[in-house]
């Protein structure tokens, strides 16, 4: 009878050990990465330079936000290959509300506060309605998410294309003043502190904020149980079709921020062409990181190593002078391998 009692601290501390040593070789590989650009483009112009370093940051904190979303989504079992184009709309929705007619200018003068807070708001809230729409269709119409996103994929780049009026939105020069235009930059706003700019913090912060909710509350819990086995999940009494519902209006909320990100990434301009194959980016960073795409597992700083990786590829590989085709065909062996290992992982635990 005391036997299973004892064993409990044990496979306990297996599962403990597990997760360390695969942050660890995470870590490692993040290293490995770094390393191999850091020493194959030296110089005051190459990878470590203080310039590349700063749009390496800016990168990365589009991404590693999208991520988080994404994280959550895959944990739950779906996939939303709309995230590209939710961060293309958000942007686009930031840049249309900052730019409202003749007067944009003025507005921006009278109200240097609240226009940006209103373009966010209208910003995230379209992006939560095209993640509400995911979830919907996919508990309603029984779907596969994979179908589902794909055509919301269309249509959000559509409609950001239409708002924009196929152009570019070039909000008035007053916004440039703006907190909102200084996100990514740390020369320019009291809102950072050295080295890093505001909007890597603002990552950090919704890291640790999204972690610590899908540890500790009920619904951070219903999560993982819907992405491991739904029926069960079912019996359980976790309410299935709600929860889904809210995992991509999660995943729709951070795709907004990202895309508020990506606003200033540009200079405060509204390109709807723009955040094209990011869905693939912040899928991979969430499977590099160790989530799983049959659902089920994956960590919140998994998620922003594998950010991390990503981003030092993509940037390495510019540096490196390597044709667009080589940078494509790189990623997704990556990609590739990484879900290789998660297959072979889950296999072993079978």
């Amino acid at each position: 009878m005391s036997q299973p009692t004892a064993s409990a601290p044990l496979v306990s501390g297996i599962k403990n050990s597990s997760r360390i040593i695969a942050v660890l070789g995470r870590l490692a590989a993040l290293a490995a990465v770094y390393a191999f650009f850091a020493f194959l483009t030296p110089g005051s112009k190459g990878f470590m330079s203080d310039a590349n370093t700063q749009l390496m940051l800016q990168d990365i904190a589009v991404v590693a936000m999208a991520a988080i979303g994404m994280t959550i989504i895959i944990i739950a079992g779906g996939i939303d290959l709309s995230a590209g184009s939710s961060i293309a709309l958000a942007m686009i929705t930031t840049a249309y509300v900052l730019n409202l007619g003749p007067a944009g200018a003025k507005l921006v003068l009278a109200h240097p506060t609240l226009l940006p807070l209103l373009a966010v708001g209208a910003a995230i809230a379209v992006s939560v309605l095209i993640g509400f729409i995911n979830g919907a269709l996919v508990t309603w119409l029984r779907i596969v998410p994979f179908i589902i996103t794909l055509g919301t994929m269309q249509m959000a780049r559509g409609l950001a294309k239409l708002v924009a009026n196929e152009q570019n939105i070039y909000p008035p020069e007053a916004v440039q003043d703006l907190w909102i235009a200084r996100l990514l930059d740390p020369s320019k706003t009291v809102l950072t502190w050295p080295f890093l700019p505001v909007a890597v913090w603002l990552v950090i912060g919704a890291a640790i904020l999204t972690a610590l909710f899908l540890r500790y509350t009920r619904l951070g819990r219903h999560i993982f149980a819907l992405g491991s086995n739904e029926k069960t999940a079912v019996l359980c009494g976790v309410p299935v079709n709600r929860t889904k519902i809210l995992v991509y209006m999660i995943g729709g909320l951070f795709s907004g921020l990202a895309g508020v990100l990506f606003f200033a990434r540009l200079g405060s301009i509204g390109q709807p062409t723009e955040a094209i194959g990011y869905e693939l980016f912040v899928i991979a960073a969430a499977v590099i990181g160790g989530a799983s795409l049959l659902g089920g597992r994956g960590t919140i700083l998994g998620t922003m190593i594998g950010a991390l990786i990503i981003t030092i590829l993509r940037n390495g590989g510019v540096k490196m002078g390597w044709p667009q085709y080589t940078q494509e065909i790189v990623m997704g062996a990556v990609i590739i391998i990484a879900v290789a290992i998660d297959n072979l992982r889950t296999a072993r635990k079978s």
